[in-house]
């Protein structure tokens, strides 16, 4: 893997500014809630660096920890009444400026990306444990657009779905964030890659890797007339018995997040019911929620040194229309990824 490298002296600790532009609320509500405010600089604690941010992703977590639905992110410590984080986003690529105790893995001046806290904003504070180098040849922006939905890509494939080469693998919401990684991880494990998106997307689709493109306006995926080995649902909308139909009768299914459903758990009513009908089934339902390993975001890095994967960057947008893209995601209106330019 090739990646950014440092040099032998350390570099100076670079003259930080007091304040920094950052885009935050203070309640839960709509991406409109969501302005841009000066706020004092976030320092690096134990195991912690500093990033000045040169981009950050825009992903469904972030729309979660915004709106505060379903209310179970509430009360998964995230804040019972408002956000704990004033200060939205968790994808960043930055340059480290500043190191909290204990961090040995990075010194000031590598240029890394991961997941931060509060990374729409100039600076940022990420667990060292949570970062990568950034691969030489690789832009902020793409860089940016990766860690949380290729994360959960990578382990819902690799992990969770144990997927194989020559295995039928069937994508939902194939040309959004975790679905547009999710077909190209599938296709370099050495699946055969079914994806499901509109017509208008289907071309974008195919360029990541997909066999066969779905337009779901037009067929049911679901219909039971193809049956696939493995199933990434990344939508959170299709009953259990449904997703069944279109499964081998070993296949597995992985639910990736949930969406839609009511406030209180939103999507994720599905992850609660498929591991106990798995109990009385051939078939393998699997409820799954990514973890933050930093060791999972070395692999994802090495892929986009060696081409495997690349970052599907629909747009970029400055830090104070970052608001705006968040609602166009929400809506359905990005094409895999969007990304905030923050450095100037």
């Amino acid at each position: 893997m090739t990646t950014t490298t440092t040099s032998n002296q350390p570099a100076a600790t670079p003259q930080l500014p007091e304040t920094m532009r950052a885009v935050a609320h203070d309640e839960y509500g709509a991406p409109e809630t969501l302005e841009m405010r000066t706020m004092p600089l976030p320092a690096p604690g134990e195991g912690e660096v500093l990033l000045a941010v040169e981009a950050a992703g825009i992903d469904r977590g972030t729309w979660h920890l915004t709106t505060g639905l379903p209310y179970a992110v509430r009360v998964a410590g995230f804040g019972v009444r408002r956000p704990k984080q004033p200060v939205a986003g968790m994808d960043v690529a930055g340059t480290v400026v500043a190191l909290g105790p204990g961090v040995t893995r990075f010194a000031v001046g590598d240029t890394v990306f991961g997941i931060g806290s509060g990374s729409w904003a100039d600076y940022a504070v990420a667990k060292a444990a949570k970062l990568a180098h950034r691969p030489a040849g690789i832009t902020a922006e793409q860089a940016a657009a990766v860690p949380i939905s290729g994360l959960t890509a990578l382990q819902a494939l690799r992990d969770a779905a144990k997927v194989q080469p020559g295995q039928r693998v069937l994508v939902l919401g194939a040309s959004g964030g975790v679905g547009s990684f999710a077909v190209q991880i599938a296709a370099h494990l050495g699946a055969i890659v079914s994806g499901v998106a509109s017509a208008a997307k289907a071309d974008f689709v195919r360029s990541l890797g997909a066999a066969d493109v779905i337009d779901y306006a037009r067929e049911d995926a679901l219909d039971g007339s193809v049956r696939y080995d493995v199933i990434i649902d990344t939508g959170g909308r299709n009953p259990l018995r449904r997703l069944r139909r279109a499964l081998t009768p070993k296949g597995t299914l992985v639910i990736v997040g949930g969406e839609d459903g009511n406030r209180i758990t939103g999507g994720f009513g599905r992850q609660l019911r498929a591991p106990l009908l798995s109990l009385f089934v051939s078939q393998r339902m699997t409820p799954f929620v990514s973890k933050e390993r930093g060791g999972d975001i070395e692999v994802l890095a090495g892929m986009l040194a060696a081409g495997h994967v690349r970052a599907a960057v629909d747009r970029v947008v400055p830090l104070d229309q970052a608001a705006t893209a968040l609602a166009d995601l929400a809506e359905g209106r990005v094409r895999g990824k969007a990304v905030v330019r923050v450095a100037a």
